[in-house]
């Protein structure tokens, strides 16, 4: 489909005043009652006998058609398996919609013909080698086979008219989250993405629509699916890597603002539009909540409250906007407060007379100041970095990267200043006990005649020279009360809190992982009741809340390779569990047939189950998690806001209260390790 560029803006504009934005239901107080928790997403139709049989026909033959592709060897097969994700999307919308009640209308239905349609012609065409979507302008739907579960995941593209992809120059790209939609399953997102140029299609520019997997407010997998879609488009189109922006409105305006905040060197600009921008605060204010937090939650709403990160947008220019009488201008509003305390004045526009949308004028002042930082591009080596944060899932600004903290959860800052007329870095830390610097190929500033000088907190060190290709690199570490150069000494085997292993629980989540099925009993009745449900329980909720097919497999078939490339989610008991039982023993939480053992405390094991994330002693590379899927349950879906953790690194559960929307049960007691992952020698008090 090609779409005039002229146009596209005063059509996408138009409809954004006129049609009424999509929010979901997370609106007030009967969303607040934890006992009576709405199915999210909802249950849908049921499909009329006649279009159910089409849909089924249409799928057995575009899946008869995927079969063969996969079946015939094409000369150049690693393009045709490398496209194939473009092909399956279409056939997994239309079975995920059939199969758990996901059309919410006859038009859904209508809609899902549509999808199953181009799904059997791209497959037609990719039997025989050819693919023309790939060279498409205008609506483009892509996908990719994500990491996490391999599953295959969409995401729609607005390709310029002016789009070359034979020629030498690169595009800006524009990242789109969308807003809550509890309906918008796979299908109905495909569906949008191939007729709906969206809100925003700024000339010469390709916009990225990020399906985010689903209504998470693009956190956990909903990050990574924003990831892995940026690489994906990278991959395949020219793409300027110094002219990428992230933009949002409503729950795209709330993922706009925490990929702002994590990883701000990676975009020229950032446009946030209504939304959310921390939990507390907004729940109180817009949901009308009543919150009574454990301490530990209180330390992981840190994870994703972006006002604790405000410091990193003094790197990233941010174009943020509210409408006048939007009850989420409040998202802006908080964070225009916590800019403000660190000396830095956000541009917030806000749009005069208007609810929840973005008014004509603001939305033409929006366009107007992005075009003119997009010329400018990202900065590649600012000269001054300031930096927060309070884990080392993020843990990098540009050339400093924090590579450990004296304590996860409080808050960590560096401020770096490059001065190279004296060939010298100054920094300025706090809670931060290892840091690295990198300045690639081509960018160092420095005398290659000199050695740099890094002075740390009033400490002087001499590092190396740079080298002849222009680059320097250098790692401190700190030795109680002094910094010294190179990385901590550490003894084998022992373990330290690091990038992508850092925890809490739902980290876990992030990356490839492997639900383990007990194959055997457990020792007591209750902990085989309780392990079973709650497997259950998050290979569903996996489903529902994260589009994803947890991958399942049985203690006694996981293997080397499972062992080399996944996190482990292991269910059961060490009685139940083969793989549990060969590392009981070298968990710092005992648990044996009569007692559940945490430091000095004791559980009765007859109805008490741990549940915990650490490295896997089969493999320290990898986590392995004990008895748990993500850790916020039914009742945070009803608000982005609450989609949070809920259980830090371990915690103790007692069976004998079963269940909810909120725990798996009663949490008697929990809390982080320490950096070197063992337990604390005193457990905060809540």
């Amino acid at each position: 489909m090609r779409t005039n560029t002229a146009c596209r803006f005063v059509f996408v504009v138009l409809s954004v005043l006129v049609s009424a934005p999509v929010v979901g239901f997370a609106d007030g107080p009967a969303d607040n009652i934890p006992d009576n928790v709405r199915s999210v997403p909802p249950l849908g139709i049921e499909v009329p006998e006649e279009d159910r049989k089409g849909l089924e026909e249409g799928l057995k033959a575009l899946d008869s058609l995927i079969g063969q592709i996969r079946l015939t060897k094409h000369a150049d097969q690693a393009r045709i398996n490398a496209l194939l994700p473009d092909v399956e999307i279409f056939s997994r919308a239309v079975h995920q919609g059939l199969e758990y009640r996901e059309f919410f209308s006859p038009g859904d239905v209508k809609n899902a013909k549509s999808v199953l349609a181009e799904g059997r012609r791209r497959a037609e065409q990719l039997v025989k080698g050819e693919a023309d979507w790939t060279t498409q302008k205008g609506l483009v739907v892509r996908g990719f086979r994500s990491k996490i579960d391999q599953t295959v995941q969409p995401y729609g593209l607005v390709i310029p008219d002016s789009y070359d992809g034979s020629g030498k120059a690169n595009y800006r790209l524009d990242l789109w989250f969308h807003g809550r939609g509890e309906r918008t399953s796979e299908s109905a997102f495909i569906n949008q993405r191939m007729k709906q140029v969206g809100q925003f299609a700024p000339k010469d520019t390709i916009m990225l629509h990020s399906y985010g997997r689903y209504s998470n407010a693009f956190k956990f997998a909903g990050e990574v699916d924003v990831l892995e879609g940026l690489k994906h488009a990278q991959q395949n189109y020219r793409v300027d890597e110094d002219r990428i922006a992230v933009r949002g409105f409503s729950m795209g305006g709330a993922g706009c603002w925490q990929m702002a905040v994590h990883y701000p060197d990676m975009f020229f600009a950032a446009n946030p539009g209504a939304g959310f921008s921390e939990t507390p605060e907004f729940l109180k204010f817009f949901q009308q909540e009543t919150l009574t937090p454990t301490w530990y939650q209180k330390k992981l709403w840190q994870l994703y409250d972006c006002t604790g990160y405000a410091a990193n947008l003094a790197q990233l220019p941010t174009v943020a906007y509210s409408g006048e009488l939007d009850i989420q201008k409040q998202a802006a509003d908080i964070m225009e407060e916590a800019l403000s305390k660190e000396g830095i004045r956000l541009t917030h526009l806000i749009g005069p007379g208007t609810k929840h949308a973005i008014h004509l004028d603001s939305a033409k002042l929006i366009e107007s100041k992005l075009d003119a930082l997009a010329k400018r591009g990202r900065q590649n080596l600012p000269r001054e970095v300031r930096f927060s944060t309070y884990t080392l899932k993020y843990n990098r600004m540009f050339w400093v990267t924090v590579t450990s903290l004296e304590e996860h959860w409080k808050e960590a800052r560096v401020r770096a200043r490059m001065d190279a007329s004296l060939n010298q870095i100054e920094l300025e830390t706090r809670n931060a006990t290892g840091l690295k610097f990198s300045i690639p190929a081509g960018s160092s500033p420095f005398d290659l005649t000199r050695r740099v000088v890094v002075v740390v907190d009033g400490q002087i060190i001499k590092t190396e020279r740079p080298q002849t290709d222009r680059s320097w690199n250098a790692e401190l570490h700190l030795d109680g009360d002094e910094w010294k150069l190179g990385p901590a000494p550490r003894a084998e085997g022992s373990l330290l809190k690091r990038h992508n292993l850092q925890g809490p629980i739902d980290d876990a989540f992030m990356d490839s992982f492997v639900v383990v099925r007990p194959t055997g009993t457990a020792k007591h009745e209750a902990v085989q009741k309780w392990t079973t449900s709650e497997l259950q329980h998050t290979v569903e909720q996996w489903r529902k809340q994260f589009r994803g097919d947890a991958v399942v497999k049985d203690d006694s078939a996981i293997s080397d390779q499972d062992i080399a490339s996944n996190n482990l989610v292991l269910f059961g008991d060490p009685t139940s569990n083969s793989v549990l039982a060969r590392i009981i023993d070298k968990l710092p939480i005992a648990w044996g047939d009569d007692v559940v053992r945490v430091g000095k405390r004791s559980f009765d094991a007859a109805h008490h189950a741990p549940v915990m994330i650490y490295p896997n002693p089969l493999n320290p590379e990898r986590y392995v998690v004990l008895n748990s899927g993500f850790t916020y349950r039914e009742f945070a879906y009803l608000n982005n806001a609450r989609q949070v953790p809920k259980l830090p690194d371990w915690a103790v559960i007692d069976l004998r209260t079963p269940a909810d929307s909120l725990w798996p049960g009663k949490v008697v007691a929990a809390d982080f390790f320490d950096e070197r992952w063992k337990l604390k020698v005193q457990t905060e008090s809540k």
